[in-house]
């Protein structure tokens, strides 16, 4: 992943020289696990953790692997060549390089997932922050783009946050499956390894033993993990979307903050562009782009084939890099996010009173005037207003239909604000506890 969208920490889990330590460290594991065993000598299990400070040199194994084309035997070699060739003699025993590939890559993603699961919690807390500061804060909610009913911001951003913690769950549970390994040799009978071996490295590493494995780890459970990104993703766009409508010029019901000496247009200097959610919904598409071939992916030939491990090298680091990224991007953004109250119900008022048309059917209902008599009384004075602009209520109050069935006083109760917002408590106890 280009630098532009990537954090340190999370590229840091895919660099080469984090990949060689953990290879190291599953066959140092596997050597100290045989000699417990008797099946090598004690001295060259310890003589392999001589290498355990060693900085390995990617360049020489990127020249090694040169020559023997396949990058485990290339890192192997390498060892040898800091543990020395006669004490390393053992290391790799029984082994194939799926156990080290699969088993590597999966304590990748799981510490991956332990970077997005902090990220998560983090946007959880401006999102929670936020919907408390503006639990009653009244605007308009839209249908199809289309004025509906009041709710508040703070049930907005409250929405979110009911997704965003459903994603957190998704999370972990994707963290879960992910964080096994495979010690078990060629197409994963066991034949050249005690299965105590892999026992011992999975503990090492923090992870489960593969149940059964072939000679890979079962690919549904990396189509699921990268599935998780994906609906993650779909959920920082859902929210970067709201935040762009709100910016637009007509509604500015919100905004991303615009700071000191910021530009937004190279020719219309007076331009305040929603770049950064903008930017989420691109970066959406692409950790979703990682799913497809993921799920591709569980379709292997018989115990093993490779089509896996190329896609694999590329939506990883991707896939993980980008989320990482787009997830504290959103959590800046909902931290810092301009919210304009006044024009929320300037919005609301454009058309007076009409939001409040569900009210009076319902009101006409209960007086007696049946459903459809009720709808068309309701609908044609909405449409005056629709059409001229003029006053919901007071289109009510001069038509003699409607003043027959209800009061003045009955038709004026009906155009309370407070009404819409009665149960907000109910639903942030829901949402957030009691």
């Amino acid at each position: 992943m280009i630098p532009r969208y990537s954090r340190p920490d999370m590229v840091a889990i895919w660099s080469p020289e984090t990949k060689f330590r953990i290879w190291f460290e599953i066959e140092a594991h596997a050597c100290d696990a045989m000699a417990d065993l008797g099946v090598i000598p004690r001295e060259n299990a310890e003589a392999v953790w001589k290498a355990k400070d060693v900085e390995f040199d990617v360049a020489r194994i990127d020249e090694i692997e040169a020559v023997t084309k396949h990058d485990v035997i290339a890192f192997l070699t390498h060892l040898a060549e800091h543990v020395g060739s006669e004490e390393a003699r053992f290391v790799h025993q029984g082994m194939t390089s799926s156990d080290v590939l699969d088993t590597c890559l999966n304590v990748q993603l799981t510490r991956a997932a332990d970077l997005l699961i902090a990220d998560l919690e983090s946007l959880l807390a401006a999102l929670k922050r936020r919907a408390i500061e503006h639990k009653n804060t009244v605007r308009i909610g839209r249908s199809h783009g289309i004025h509906a009913e009041p709710t508040t911001m703070g049930l907005t951003f409250a929405r979110f946050y009911a997704e965003m913690d459903r994603n957190l769950s998704r999370m972990r549970d994707a963290r879960a499956e992910i964080a096994t390994g495979a010690i078990s040799g060629a197409v994963g009978t066991f034949a050249n390894i005690d299965p105590g071996v892999e026992e011992h490295v999975c503990d090492q590493l923090g992870l489960v033993p593969e149940p059964i494995s072939t000679q890979v780890i079962p690919r549904d459970r990396h189509a699921a993990f990268f599935a998780t990104l994906g609906v993650i993703a779909s959920s920082i766009e859902n929210i970067a979307i709201e935040i762009r409508h709100m910016q637009r010029t007509e509604v500015l019901e919100g905004a991303e903050f615009f700071s000191m000496g910021q530009k937004g247009s190279s020719a219309m200097p007076h331009k305040k562009n929603p770049v950064l959610t903008e930017n989420l919904t691109g970066l959406a598409r692409m950790v979703r782009a990682a799913v497809i071939p993921a799920m591709e992916n569980v379709a292997l030939w018989h115990e093993r084939d490779i089509s896996h491990s190329s896609v694999e090298r590329m939506i990883g680091p991707d896939a993980t890099i980008t989320l990482d990224f787009a997830l504290a991007r959103l959590t800046g953004v909902v931290d810092k996010m301009l919210i304009f109250p006044e024009n929320m119900l300037e919005n609301m008022n454009k058309f007076p009173g009409l939001v409040m048309s569900q009210r009076v059917l319902l009101a006409l209902t209960q007086a007696g005037v049946s459903r459809e008599d009720a709808y068309a009384m309701v609908q044609r004075n909405a449409l005056k207003v629709w059409e001229h602009r003029t006053d919901f209520k007071e289109e009510l109050l001069a038509d003699a239909d409607v003043t027959a069935a209800l009061s003045p006083e009955e038709i004026e109760e009906k155009f309370d604000l407070g009404y819409h917002i009665k149960h907000v408590d109910t639903i942030f106890a829901r949402v957030f506890g009691e």
